[in-house]
């Protein structure tokens, strides 16, 4: 997680555009790009590798966790404010894209859990894979 972009912004614009240009329907549904839930980020994130829609969802899951992981790490050097999540500086985001994939199999079958804000789910997941001691 080291190596992310400084314009998450524009890949999500990217994955967007790439989305409406390929006229083809998402593995994961339109809607899903909203992130409204974690259950949404999940279906994002997990889009299979062989289906045309493949590239706009990587690029909308990698800009998602590169901006949440991004935000964490800026807020947690302030004052009184406690990291949540400790990886290792090797960590890629494809790795942390796999602990959350992995993670929402286990758990999106709690309604609580998918109704979340997707940046909980995260959180959750990553905390629970790279945890500070």
């Amino acid at each position: 997680m080291n190596r992310f972009s400084r314009f998450p912004h524009l890949v999500v614009a990217a994955a967007a555009a790439l989305t409406l240009a390929s006229g083809v329907a998402l593995a994961a549904d339109p809607e899903d790009f909203g992130f409204d839930t974690t259950e949404d980020l999940y279906m994002v994130c997990s889009t299979p590798a062989n289906v045309p829609e493949h590239v706009p969802a990587a690029l909308a899951c990698r800009a998602f966790i590169e901006a949440t992981v991004q935000y964490h790490d800026e807020i947690v050097g302030r004052e009184g404010v406690k990291r949540l999540v400790c990886y290792d500086e090797t960590t890629t985001i494809e790795e942390a894209r796999q602990v959350f994939v992995d993670w929402g199999k286990k758990n999106l079958r709690k309604k609580k859990l998918k109704g979340e804000q997707p940046v909980v789910g995260l959180m959750r997941s990553l905390s629970e894979a790279y945890p500070c001691r």
